[in-house]
C-alpha cells in the first residue's frame, strides 16, 4: 500500500539534527566528534529515521537548502545524501527529490507479541504483554453479583448488539461524573477495547482510507489497521517522544487530509506520555478543521501513579458537539485483561450505525462479563480494584527503573506519570537483535519497531510495569547480558535458563 508522503522542511530538519546533541552516541555535525562531516550529518539523519523523529517516505529538503541551514557546504549534504542512498535509508529520483526509507529485506518485526501461554511461566520473564493478574478479591465478587443478576437475562434470546441496558447506563453515568454529559444512547459495549476500535474501523476507514496515528503507537491497533488496509500517516511524538507535536499533527491532518486518527492521550502506549489540555484542545479543533474523526483511546485512563498530577479532562471534553471524537474505553488495563469488555463513547447517531453493522461481526458482547462489569462500576468494586492496580503498578514501576538503571546504565527513558509502560532508548544498539538474544536468555520484550510505521525505533524496547523484587532484578540483568551479546555480535549460541525466581 502507497504511503502518503510527507515533507521535512531545512530549518526543521536543522533543529532535529541540532537536539540530538551528541549526548546519546549520535554523531552529528553539532557533536563536537572527529569524524567527516559528511559522515556526522548521514548518520543523524539515519537516526532520526531510525527513531520515528522523521517519518520513512518523508521528502527531504533539498541539498542547497538544507546546505543553508546548517551552513555547511553543499558538497557535505549531497555527500551525506549518497551515503544514506547507500545504506537504503534514501531513496531519490532525478527532477522529484529524496524520501527517506529503511533497507530493503529487513527483517524488523512489526506485529505485537502474543500473551506466552500459562505453561510457559517458570521458563521465561514475558515482558511481552502489559497487563497484571485480577486484583481479588474484586474478580470473584464481580462474577459473584454477575450470576446473581444473570436469570432474567438466561430467559432471553442473550444477544445486546449495543451491550446490556444497565451497562451502558453505568458507563454513562461515570462519563458524566467526569463532567461529560452522557447518556446511555451513546454507548456501545464491545468485545475489548481492539473489538471498538475495529468496529470503527470498519465504519469510517476503508481500504485505502488514511488514518493518522502516532509515532510510535500502540502495536496491536496498528496491525489491526494494516490489516484492513488503511494507509497509516505516522505523526512523529514531540521532542524526546515526551508530548504531542501540534504543528505536526496540524500539517498532516491539513495536507493528508486522513478519514481518521488514533491517539491515546492518557498515558500513552508505549511512551507512557500524558497530553496536556491544551494539547488535547489543540488537537480536537485541528481534526474537526479537517473533517477528520479523533479516536481517542481511554484505555490507561484509570492508571494514574503520581498523586500530585492532575489529570486532564477527557479529549471528548472539548468537542461538546460530538462530532470530531469517538472515544474507546476498556476494564482490561484499569481492572483484569481477561475480562474482555470495552466500549465506544460517540454521537447517538455513530453508535446506531456501528449497532446496525454488528450483525456482520460478532452480534454482540458475552453476558455475564457485561454483568460483572457492571455490579464493579455500580459498587464500589470498581474504584477499590484500581486502587489495588495503581499500587501494584506502582511498585513494580519503581522496581523496573531501579532494576534497569543499576544493570543498564546507558539506557534512557522518562519515568511516566501514569500507564503500565517504560519506553526505553537502548543505548544505540538494536532492539529487534536486543529481544532475540534475551528471549533466549529467557526474557521476553518487545522491540520498538513493533510500535512504529515501516521499521522506526529500531534503538527502543518497551518494558511493562508487570514484575516485581526479584523477577524485575533478573529480568534487566538478562537484559543486560543480551546487549552485551548484541554490541559484541556474539548472539548465535545462547541458551535460556529453565526457571526464574518467582
Amino acid at each position: 500500500m502507497t504511503q502518503w508522503t510527507s515533507s521535512v522542511g531545512a530549518q526543521k530538519l536543522a533543529r532535529l539534527l541540532g537536539s540530538q546533541g551528541g549526548g546519546h552516541g549520535v554523531v552529528t555535525p553539532f557533536g563536537g566528534r572527529r569524524s567527516p562531516a559528511y559522515r556526522s550529518l548521514a548518520d543523524g539523519i539515519r537516526l532520526l529515521v531510525l527513531e520515528g523523529r522523521v517519518p520513512v517516505a518523508a521528502r527531504l529538503p533539498a541539498e542547497r537548502e538544507l546546505a543553508a541551514a546548517l551552513a555547511v557546504s553543499r558538497t557535505t549534504v549531497a555527500a551525506a545524501y549518497e551515503a544514506l542512498r547507500g545504506e537504503g535509508f534514501l531513496e531519490s529520483r532525478r527532477g522529484s527529490g529524496s524520501w527517506t526509507s529503511v533497507p530493503a529485506g529487513n527483517p524488523l518485526p512489526t506485529r505485537g507479541l502474543d500473551p506466552l501461554p500459562p505453561e510457559a511461566v517458570g521458563s521465561v520473564i514475558d515482558l511481552g504483554c502489559a497487563a497484571l493478574p485480577a486484583p481479588e478479591p474484586w474478580l470473584t465478587r464481580a462474577f459473584q453479583g454477575a450470576l446473581e443478576e444473570l436469570p432474567p437475562y438466561a430467559h432471553t434470546h442473550g444477544d445486546y448488539p449495543a451491550g446490556l441496558p444497565s451497562l451502558r447506563q453505568a458507563l454513562a453515568d461515570r462519563y458524566t461524573a467526569r463532567g461529560i454529559p452522557t447518556m446511555p444512547e451513546q454507548i456501545m459495549v464491545t468485545t475489548g477495547a481492539m473489538g471498538g476500535v475495529a468496529a470503527i474501523c470498519r465504519l469510517m476507514a476503508g481500504r485505502g482510507e488514511r488514518v493518522a496515528v502516532e509515532s510510535p503507537s500502540y502495536a496491536n491497533v496498528l496491525q489491526l489497521m494494516r490489516e484492513a488496509g488503511t494507509r497509516l500517516v505516522p505523526v512523529a511524538m514531540g521532542d524526546r517522544l515526551t508530548g504531542w507535536d501540534l504543528p505536526a499533527w496540524r500539517q498532516v491532518l491539513r495536507d493528508a487530509a486522513p478519514r481518521m486518527a488514533y491517539v491515546i492521550a492518557d498515558f500513552h502506549n508505549p511512551t507512557g506520555a500524558l497530553a496536556s489540555e491544551e494539547q488535547r484542545r489543540d488537537l480536537v479543533e485541528a481534526a474537526r478543521a479537517a473533517g477528520t474523526v479523533l479516536i481517542a483511546d481511554e484505555t490507561m485512563t484509570d492508571l494514574l501513579l503520581d498523586d500530585e498530577v492532575d489529570m486532564p479532562r477527557p479529549v471528548c471534553a472539548f468537542d461538546p458537539a460530538g462530532s470530531a471524537v469517538v472515544t474507546v474505553g476498556s476494564a482490561s488495563k484499569s481492572f483484569w485483561a481477561g475480562l474482555r469488555i470495552g466500549w465506544v463513547r460517540a454521537a447517538p447517531d455513530i453508535i446506531r450505525t456501528l449497532v446496525a453493522a454488528r450483525a456482520y461481526a460478532d452480534l454482540g458482547t458475552p453476558v455475564v462479563e457485561q454483568l460483572a462489569v457492571t455490579w464493579l462500576l455500580t459498587t464500589d468494586g470498581w474504584d477499590a480494584a484500581v486502587d489495588i492496580r495503581r499500587a501494584t503498578s506502582r511498585e513494580n514501576r519503581a522496581a523496573v527503573v531501579d532494576a534497569v538503571r543499576r544493570h543498564l546504565p546507558d539506557w534512557e527513558f522518562t519515568v511516566p506519570h501514569g500507564g503500565l509502560t517504560l519506553w526505553v532508548r537502548t543505548g544505540g544498539l538494536s532492539g529487534s537483535r536486543i529481544a532475540e538474544a534475551g528471549e533466549r536468555l529467557g526474557v521476553r520484550v518487545p522491540s520498538g519497531p513493533r510500535f512504529g510505521v515501516d521499521g522506526a525505533f529500531e534503538g527502543y524496547v518497551r518494558l511493562p510495569f508487570t514484575v516485581s523484587g526479584a523477577v524485575a532484578e533478573q529480568a534487566a540483568s538478562r537484559l543486560a547480558e543480551a546487549a552485551r551479546l548484541v554490541a559484541s555480535g556474539a548472539t548465535a549460541a545462547v541458551e535460556a535458563p529453565r526457571t526464574y525466581v518467582a
